[in-house]
């Protein structure tokens, strides 16, 4: 199952004078919404999806309409009554709510855009992976490596650089109850990073019972990113994007 956490504020682009949600801006003549998801495309046919926002916008009406116009053939919509207090929170209660339990679950960011998504040859042989980039500053989630000859996954950071590979925002999982397991130890620790319940030290927790985590390195370029006022405006004025539309 692929995840998509989208029940976010918003803030920065409407302190910034947008006037719809981050979702629903276009560029290059689609939604970010469009853009980001269809990153999914050769997988509409075969995995599930599944969709948690807020009840405002109209967001469940709209993400209906633009899932279908994609093609997605099996997708679910979660509605949350207010904001969380992070991604990991809004996965967890979006799995629970769908009651989802076994299937694996690969999580990505509204806000980002992986081209021709691809999984690794090794995705049913680890327990986890995250999608990781060559990069530097205090800005992304990170991970290290076991050694220096391995994809192994030692320990994951957020906002901390402990190496030079910075998370894409795409996370997988072997299964949802593995992800709620370790969801469910970091509430009972109470830690927060930033005020937030982030999904990358999760893994931490896995790491440490013993199971196999691993990345997957990409190239920057195969990346593109519109998060914030500044990278949107980015994205929308590259007269050449880097992609393919669906």
């Amino acid at each position: 199952m692929i995840v998509i956490p989208m029940a976010g504020l918003s803030s920065r682009f409407f302190d910034a004078g947008f006037d719809k949600p981050k979702y629903a801006l276009e560029a290059h003549g689609r939604t970010l919404f469009f853009h980001s998801v269809g990153s999914f495309g050769r997988y509409f046919d075969e995995v599930p999806f599944l969709f948690i926002t807020l009840e405002t916008y109209g967001a469940t009406d709209f993400i209906r309409e633009q899932a279908s116009d994609l093609g997605i053939r099996d997708f679910d919509v979660v509605e949350l009554e207010m904001a969380t207090r992070g991604q990991a929170e809004t996965v967890s209660l979006g799995l629970d709510r769908a009651r989802i339990g076994d299937a694996a679950v690969t999580v990505f960011n509204i806000d980002t855009c992986c081209p021709d998504f691809r999984y690794p040859d090794y995705v049913d042989d680890c327990d986890g992976y995250l999608q990781v980039f060559r990069g530097s500053g205090s800005n992304w989630s990170y991970a290290r490596p076991a050694d220096s000859d391995s994809n192994k996954v030692a320990e994951t950071a957020e906002k901390n650089p402990i190496s030079d590979l910075c998370s894409t925002g795409l996370y997988h999982f072997r299964s949802a109850a593995m992800f709620q397991a370790a969801y469910a130890e970091q509430c009972r620790t109470g830690e927060l990073q930033n005020n937030e319940l982030y999904v990358a030290p999760l893994y931490n927790r896995l790491i440490a019972m013993g199971l196999d985590i691993r990345f997957d390195l990409i190239e920057r370029e195969r990346v593109i990113f519109f998060g914030t006022p500044d990278e949107y405006r980015v994205f929308k004025d590259n007269p050449d994007p880097p992609f393919r539309n669906i």
